[in-house]
């Protein structure tokens, strides 16, 4: 039986290529996720972003990535138009330095050969840029000041003060101090959290009805400025509109508090997600938890915390139109992750003589039979290995045989 698995395996192999991904969906994705089982690893980034540059060869021409969507757009400025310096884009344009986006080299490199892409082509021949994250990190959630006063600014500047339904003064008033939502102890204790006051809940209306202003004006806004400007209006809108619902559940006190927020984050991800869809083929760079058809689950406070992540949203919503490689690693020495055991489905691939293939995962699960093997445990919490019996839920899967330490 192992005989024909390994045998079998060999049939489910193909190189690491853009056109080998291509030709192995059924349909051209418009969007094309490729996931990550750690964060803060450069060599899955130089993965990443080989792979991006092969794509743009096949007619993709967004990178979106797992960062924040309102400091990704200093990012995209910078390569579309060369607004601002690479340094200081590095350093404004990514969030979550817990795990080093702005820091990483490979993003780094990713970005200046965008750029220099970029150079000298007309509008509609660039390479564009997108975070698809909130502006949510680990120990807080931003305040929704900057989304929400670049949406009344620009519904003020094209539509006229007039039909707004709050001026900026009293927009500021309702804010009040970012301090307040910015408040790091509101993660875990729900009493700190402004969410539900007075002013917030009158900040939801508000942004409910600029939302509709600004649909309801399309047609003006489009002709005036530009389908960009628009479509970067939308962005505010719904940044700010997430950004409330979540600190209306970091308020909250019931047992499903955390459900509520991981959940939220992951729909503020796909509502992004589903908005660049619309204008055209892209690639989506996240961890596998964030981009998997299946429920992701985790335990948080000593509970089981399960909802249905981006890319089980976005899949639901684009069927075909949307395909998703999950990556898996050999070895991670360095964090403590050595050689998989042989029976596993790492372990099979390990065995393997390539340092990185692409195999069909639907074939993969057919060739391992009905009773896959048992799932590897890492020893390593911020290392997931794949989960044998949901392959078939993956177009394609992504191994790497070694990831080597790389310095920062």
């Amino acid at each position: 039986m192992v005989t024909d698995i390994k045998s079998g395996l060999r049939d489910c192999v193909q190189a690491l290529e853009a056109r080998a991904v291509m030709g192995m969906l059924p349909d051209r994705p418009r969007l094309l996720a490729l996931g990550e089982p750690t964060h803060a690893e450069d060599t899955l980034l130089d993965v990443r972003n080989d792979l991006f540059r092969q794509l743009v060869e096949e007619g993709y021409r967004t990178i979106a990535i797992e960062s924040d969507c309102m400091m990704g757009l200093v990012v995209d400025d910078y390569v579309t138009t060369g607004e601002g310096t690479l340094d200081d884009v590095m350093a404004r344009g990514f969030s979550h330095p817990d795990i080093g986006l702005g820091a990483s080299a490979a993003n780094r490199e990713l970005v200046r050969w965008m750029r220099a892409y970029n150079e000298g082509r007309p509008a509609g021949e660039r390479l564009r840029f997108a975070g698809f994250d909130g502006p949510l990190e680990m120990a807080a959630a931003a305040s929704p000041r900057g989304a929400l006063t670049a949406l009344h600014d620009y519904l003020s500047t094209h539509l006229g003060p007039d039909l707004l339904p709050r001026t900026e003064q009293k927009l500021d008033h309702l804010l009040g101090s970012d301090d307040r939502w910015t408040e790091p102890a509101a993660m875990f204790d729900p009493a700190r959290s402004i969410g539900r006051s007075a002013e917030a809940r009158e900040l939801r209306l508000l942004v409910d009805d600029l939302s509709a202003l600004l649909d309801s004006h399309t047609p003006r806004l489009i002709a005036e400025t530009s389908r960009d400007g628009w479509d970067r209006a939308r962005l505010y809108a719904r940044t700010a509109t997430g950004l409330l619902r979540y600190h209306f559940w970091m308020a909250d006190t019931s047992p499903h508090r955390m459900t509520w927020l991981v959940s939220l984050r992951d729909r503020m991800m796909a509502d992004n997600l589903l908005a660049l869809a619309e204008r055209g083929p892209a690639m989506v760079h996240a961890h596998n938890g964030h981009l998997q058809r299946n429920r992701s689950t985790m335990w948080m406070s000593g509970l089981p915390v399960e909802w249905w992540s981006a890319g089980a949203l976005v899949s639901a919503r684009l069927g075909k139109e949307y395909a998703f490689l999950a990556t898996a690693l050999g070895t991670l020495r360095h964090r403590g992750v050595d050689a998989p055991p042989p029976d596993t489905v790492e372990g099979l691939l390990y065995a393997l003589p390539e340092q990185r293939l692409l195999l069909d995962a639907p074939r993969l699960a057919t060739t391992l039979g009905a009773e896959p093997p048992a799932p590897r445990v890492s020893p390593y919490y911020g290392y997931a290995s794949l989960d044998p019996a949901q392959l078939a839920l993956s177009d394609g899967i992504v191994f790497i045989k070694d990831v080597p330490s790389m310095a920062r």
